[in-house]
């Protein structure tokens, strides 16, 4: 892989590569962009299939989470970290304390957070070597587990798209089908059964699928058979990349929302969605509120102030849906243009600024 090639082609500041012989660590932090702030992401733990491929998905992770972070108006950047071993079995404290003195290192360039792989228990051990680290235990006054105002930010998001697509944001009556069921999908579930949605479900989990059948009275399929389902809105929550040339030939749903990052295979995906007419809400930006509530630590946590900045994702998918169809253009492309040009404006406000200081030095 040409590191810096795609760097340049990305425009990425910095990649540091950890190794910490004793605990066995292996990691890369990528920071993408601190225009807006400090870069903000979470530390992923994964199997990967080679050292090329942990350091592809944390390029990619950390450009993503610049985007999500400027779409949700957080003046933070992206970066992102990635482990390299199998969360379930190779995991030890003095890996995690020896990525904090390594994430302590950056001096507050980078903040992490639990991902995929990682849980609140990992970052308090993260918290023992650096305070840069959010999502840890309530103990320490943090607001622990994200996961349920994820679930909530994308409840709030999908009766976005469904006004747009249907003329009302009422999910009472619709069926939706849920790929995936984990610890935000379970919740996303909950909700919907209380505002009387009907529910079709999937997992390669059967306990997962048992307890959301049971607890909101849903109907399970196998995994392969959720995208041919006679839903009004289908809702990926596992992995990533499922709208591809594959699937979006058996979609039958008008509604695209879930909380599954990177769910276009390819951008041109997004392109096919709108001009099929399938209202797709952006999975970076319906999927902010878990990195907008810990986000919330860096003032000193206050849920009511965090949650009510998760409702602004219902009006950040307004802004985008109407840009879309203003423009004829797909979400997604509506999406990046926000947060893109949130960025630029930033950045020339930034040079301005650092212009008139130098002036003023020069004595101008």
């Amino acid at each position: 892989m040409e590191i810096f090639k795609y760097m340049q082609k990305y425009d990425f500041e910095q990649v540091v590569f950890c190794q910490d012989e004793a605990s066995g660590l292996k990691a890369v932090i990528a920071i993408h962009d601190t225009t807006l702030g400090p870069a903000l992401g979470g530390s992923r733990m994964w199997t990967y299939a080679s050292e090329e491929a942990a350091i592809e998905d944390a390029l990619r992770l950390a450009r993503g989470m610049t985007y999500k972070n400027a779409a949700a108006g957080l003046n933070l950047g992206g970066g992102k970290t990635v482990i390299i071993g199998d969360p379930f079995t190779d995991k030890n404290e003095e890996m995690f304390r020896a990525l904090g003195r390594f994430i302590q290192g950056l001096n507050g360039r980078y903040i992490t957070a639990e991902d995929v792989g990682t849980t609140v228990a990992d970052m308090d051990l993260i918290h023992e070597e650096t305070n840069y680290v959010t999502g840890i235990s309530p103990a320490f006054g943090s607001s622990g587990n994200p996961s349920p105002i994820t679930a909530y930010g994308v409840f709030l998001g999908m009766k976005a798209a469904a006004k747009e697509a249907f003329g009302d944001d009422s999910l009472s009556g619709r069926t939706v089908s849920v790929q995936g069921l984990g610890n935000v999908a379970y919740t996303l579930c909950e909700y919907l059964h209380k505002e009387g949605a009907k529910l079709i479900v999937t997992d390669i989990n059967q306990q997962a699928i048992d307890r959301v059948v049971s607890n909101f009275d849903a109907v399970a399929v196998a995994p392969d058979a959720i995208y041919e389902q006679e839903v009004d809105i289908f809702s990926p929550c596992a992995l990533g990349a499922i709208v591809n040339d594959v699937t979006i030939p058996q979609l039958k749903a008008k509604v695209i929302a879930g909380s599954a990052n990177n769910q276009l295979a390819e951008s041109r995906h997004g392109k096919v969605l709108h001009e099929m007419g399938i209202v797709y809400a952006p999975d970076y930006v319906i999927n902010a509120g878990g990195v907008i509530n810990v986000a919330d630590e860096l003032y000193g946590y206050n849920r009511e102030r965090a949650m009510k900045r998760v409702e602004t994702i219902y009006t950040s998918l307004e802004k985008i849906f109407a840009i879309s169809k203003k423009e004829d253009i797909p979400t997604y492309l509506a999406a990046n243009r926000l947060a893109e040009e949130r960025i630029a404006r930033v950045a020339k406000s930034r040079s301005q600024f650092l212009q008139n200081e130098k002036n003023i030095l020069n004595g101008r």
